[in-house]
């Protein structure tokens, strides 16, 4: 009998299988497509020598993730790759908003009116950076907090809308980029612990910022994964899983997918009948024959670029994403543009480029056109750099990672109390009725992202349940 099964091979079900095998359990991980990697693979969707990141290319809560930076994973061929500016948010006018590894250089995007107020805000929890992320991504009940003044405080400045925090600001540049900062987890910016979103991406583009990884996110799952296998774990691909008994006797069984795919297969019936979806993605991999022709300088050296003329739009966007049920008309959009620092993913001369805007929860339509012509407002002639393009809408999402219910990226609503209490309202979010079984999915704290803590808390709870069996 094994110690543990873990099914799913995404971030978080390779740090929990990673993290049971060091600790001396015995693992044994499946995953039903051919190779590992859920959220984090690269494929060449569009040409030939095109290598496209399917779904997460920029990495601020990887090089910043607790649970990675204890792991040798540089080892098995991880190497960051930092772009001159972490990101940038250009304006109509030509000009940028950025979100610089200093500071300073941040708040004076920003112009003089609002340089002050954003020092103020990030300067205080720079410093112990390194204990905030670790206790709030290791909330509820995995470790007691080793900060707990600055957790507080920080959740004062946080738990609040975000729109309550920027009115602090009081030009547009930098309440538009802190905006775009909220809307990477396709949350309506007045809602519950939006603030603590943008803080969290701010202050993790500060402290280490936001890099790629050289040659795609795949590599982030492969170096897990050999990691895992030199602990002793097994992998098995091309494995689904449909009912418990599929998989061999275990004492636990760690599952890695939506809650309702674990309810279905566990038997556990209505258990997660409150758990809800948001809205989806609608994404748009290119092959370029050269770089975007932004307008703004900064846009042109940033590794991620946000899209959206002021917070205004913005807000209206992810609005009727997520509450009017329809796809907005000028789209808030994430790119990402990993040839600025990583040029082995494409042809010499050419380019990857990734760009996704939000949509309703399994909506069926074509954005195509709306996207890029919001790309085109902001980076004339853009349309005549594209070689070829791999779109996916929901369906396409939910298609390639089962996971994505519906479109959803983040594996369920980050809105609500259901962004910071997931799956349900439980102290102890990771386990479920069954006693020998767990959950480790971007559904549970601290949410969507690449970063392996939701795998690293599950384990936790597994191994200190399995010892204090023994």
């Amino acid at each position: 009998m094994l110690d543990a099964v873990v099914v799913g091979a995404g971030p978080n079900g390779l740090t929990a299988a990673v993290e049971l095998a060091r600790r001396g359990f015995s693992v044994a991980l499946f995953e039903a497509k051919g190779t590992v990697g859920g959220g984090s693979r690269t494929e060449e969707l569009t040409l030939p020598g095109f290598r496209h990141d399917p779904c997460a290319a920029a990495h601020p809560l990887g090089i910043n993730s607790p649970a990675f930076r204890a792991l040798p994973l540089e080892r098995y061929g991880l190497e960051w790759l930092h772009a001159e500016l972490p990101m940038a948010h250009p304006f109509l006018d030509g000009s940028a908003a950025v979100l610089s590894r200093s500071v300073a250089e941040t708040a004076a995007s920003f112009g003089p009116r609002d340089a002050g107020a954003y020092r103020r805000l990030v300067e205080p929890f720079l410093p112990k950076w390194d204990t905030l992320v670790r206790d709030f991504m290791s909330l509820p009940r995995t470790a007691l907090p080793r900060d707990p003044v600055t957790l507080a405080r920080f959740g004062l400045a946080g738990l609040p809308p975000s729109t309550w925090l920027t009115r602090r600001f009081r030009d547009e540049p930098a309440k538009t980029l802190f905006a775009g900062l909220v809307g990477h987890v396709m949350a309506p910016l007045n809602g519950l612990g939006t603030g603590a979103v943008g803080l969290v991406f701010a202050l993790a583009a500060h402290a280490r910022g936001w890099p790629v990884a050289r040659g795609g996110s795949q590599a982030v799952s492969d170096a897990l994964a050999a990691y895992l296998k030199d602990l002793g774990g097994a992998v098995h691909t091309d494995y689904e899983v449909k009912r418990l008994d599929d998989l061999p006797p275990a004492r636990a069984y760690v599952f890695d997918t939506s809650p309702t795919a674990l309810a279905r297969i566990a038997g556990l019936g209505n258990y997660y009948e409150g758990f809800r979806y948001g809205a989806a993605a609608f994404k748009i991999d290119y092959a370029l024959d050269g770089p975007v022709p932004w307008t703004a300088p900064e846009a042109r050296v940033a590794g991620t670029v946000q899209i959206g003329a002021d917070s205004a739009e913005i807000g209206a966007a992810l609005r009727a994403a997520s509450r009017e049920g329809r796809a907005p008309e000028r789209p808030f959009l994430i790119t990402v543009q990993p040839g600025v620092v990583d040029p082995g993913r494409a042809p010499a001369g050419q380019q990857v480029f990734w760009a996704y805007g939000h949509v309703p929860n399994g909506w069926t339509g074509d954005l195509t056109d709306v996207i890029e012509r919001q790309l085109e407002r902001f980076a004339p002639g853009f349309r005549d750099r594209v070689l070829a393009r791999a779109i996916a809408g929901p369906a396409e999402l939910a298609a390639r990672n089962a996971n994505y219910v519906g479109g959803d990226i983040a594996t369920g609503a980050a809105s609500g109390l259901q962004l910071l209490l997931r799956p349900r309202l439980s102290l102890s979010p990771y386990s479920t009725p069954h006693p020998a079984v767990y959950l480790c999915s971007s559904a549970t704290p601290p949410g969507p992202g690449v970063h392996g803590m939701s795998g690293h808390n599950a384990a936790k709870a597994v191994w200190r349940n399995l010892r204090g069996r023994d």
